[in-house]
């Protein structure tokens, strides 16, 4: 097992810091609860001799005017899909069929090969008889290169009552394809490791957090505490950063990565990829429901000066 410096895990743990800067939600309970997610789940890649990454992600807003996918969650997902693919490593994107043209769209933005594979589950999907999902488990262990990892940002996941829910505390299970039964299956699996990122309590991973902590922090966290647990969660302000902090991690620990991570790690690709999918008319903020240039209702330069603080922390 690789031995890192000390320096290289102070800023990781920097990194985690900048990460988990609170926007609003009241998080800091659920970021201290997950302290170390990134550096496991970052180690986890790192170390892996052969990873093959799955990225789960879509948020979809059925109670919007006009229903849409939301933007966060997506950026992160075409900005690490990006990454991973400059390195080398195979990424494949799953989803719900509500976000696949967002989706689609935010990754081909990214300069990511149109010759990726999407892994596309309807909502349609039974939870009781899941074959959908049983399939596509099937798929990805028979490979051969099989899945190594999967990776969930900003996907909503049931509550212990099997309800999903948004952070108004909506049902919005029936617009929802029950990726988050991916994860069960691999509950104590050797073969997948399992990731989540998220930012306010309903998403695929949080089920890792004591409910009572959820419940107490969070606005309608009685109701909305997701059940789903992971291997490692990676707790964040917005789930984009969440995505480019865990590439800021891998160029830490593989510095031989880190010219190409940083290429990525670029607030223009970001702003590209925003523009894409609100221009195209396909996703928008997930807190005031508007086609605007921003995510959780903080304007594009915000995120801009969070990306730009990790990455000089990067080149210090």
């Amino acid at each position: 097992m690789p031995k890192y410096s000390k320096e290289v895990l102070t800023k990781i743990a920097q990194i985690e810091t900048i990460c988990g800067t609170d926007v609003g939600r009241n998080i800091q309970p659920l970021v201290d609860a997950a302290r170390g997610g990134i550096l496991g789940a970052a180690r986890s890649l790192a170390e892996h001799p052969l990873p093959h990454v799955a990225i789960v992600t879509g948020f979809f807003l059925p109670h919007n005017n006009p229903p849409a996918a939301e933007t966060d969650g997506i950026v992160g997902c075409a900005q690490l899909a990006a990454g991973l693919n400059k390195l080398g490593i195979p990424v494949r994107i799953v989803t719900g069929s509500p976000c696949l043209a967002a989706v689609k769209s935010a990754v081909f933005a990214a300069g990511v090969s149109t010759e990726i594979t999407f892994d596309v589950v309807p909502v349609s999907e039974s939870q009781e008889n899941p074959s959908a999902i049983t399939s596509l488990l099937k798929l990805w262990e028979s490979m051969k290169q099989p899945v190594s990892h999967i990776i969930s940002i900003e996907r909503p996941g049931p509550g212990d009552d099997g309800i999903i829910r948004n952070m108004r505390g909506q049902d919005i299970t029936a617009h929802t394809a029950p990726l988050h039964l991916l994860f069960n299956s691999l509950i104590n699996s050797q073969k997948i490791t399992s990731i989540g990122i998220g930012d306010g309590g309903n998403e695929i991973g949080m089920g890792n957090i004591p409910k009572q902590i959820i419940r107490e922090s969070i606005r309608h966290g009685e109701k909305i505490a997701c059940s789903t647990t992971c291997d490692y969660l990676i707790v964040c302000g917005v789930s984009n950063w969440g995505a480019n902090c865990l590439l800021a991690a891998l160029s830490l620990l593989r510095p031989e990565w880190q010219s190409e991570i940083i290429a990525v790690l670029n607030p223009t690709l970001e702003l590209k990829i925003l523009e894409t999918i609100v221009y195209q008319g396909l996703a928008v903020d997930g807190v005031t429901g508007l086609a605007s240039l921003s995510v959780d209702n903080l304007p594009w330069e915000f995120h801009a000066r969070i990306l730009n603080t990790v990455t000089q922390l990067l080149m210090t």
